[in-house]
């Protein structure tokens, strides 16, 4: 697990939360998977999808009724991000308020992070 001990990678608004569980108890999941992956404009795009099995390397995330998996390579990606589910006339769905975007697309579905820097070698090159 990746993160501070005893703290969730994830936190969910309330609403996030009643969606969540809504969905779980319509559709009979265990909860939805939260990840990222490669895609989109600014290079990563967020990914959601229904869980009928828990992974034992997912980090579960549960609040109240409402329960999410966080997938492994994902976990440093989404550490401090706060799941929120927002409704407007023209559409609704899930939003992350992630302290680790550093840039996003106009459109708000692909994202990018920091890169991180390669660590240096003692060992000089030939």
């Amino acid at each position: 697990m990746f993160g501070i001990p005893g703290k969730q990678a994830v936190t969910l608004t309330p609403a996030a939360s009643a969606q969540i569980a809504k969905l779980m108890a319509r559709d009979g999941h265990e909860g939805l998977r939260v990840g990222v992956k490669k895609g989109g404009c600014a290079g990563m795009e967020y990914t959601m999808d229904y869980v009928t099995e828990i992974d034992p390397h997912d980090e579960v995330v549960e609040d109240g009724e409402a329960r999410v998996m966080i997938a492994p390579m994902a976990q440093m990606f989404l550490f401090g991000t706060e799941i929120d589910y927002q409704v407007s006339l023209l559409e609704s769905g899930f939003k992350f308020i992630n302290p680790n975007v550093v840039d996003a697309c106009g459109c708000g579905e692909s994202i990018r992070f920091a890169e991180e820097e390669t660590p240096k070698s003692d060992i000089p090159q030939l």
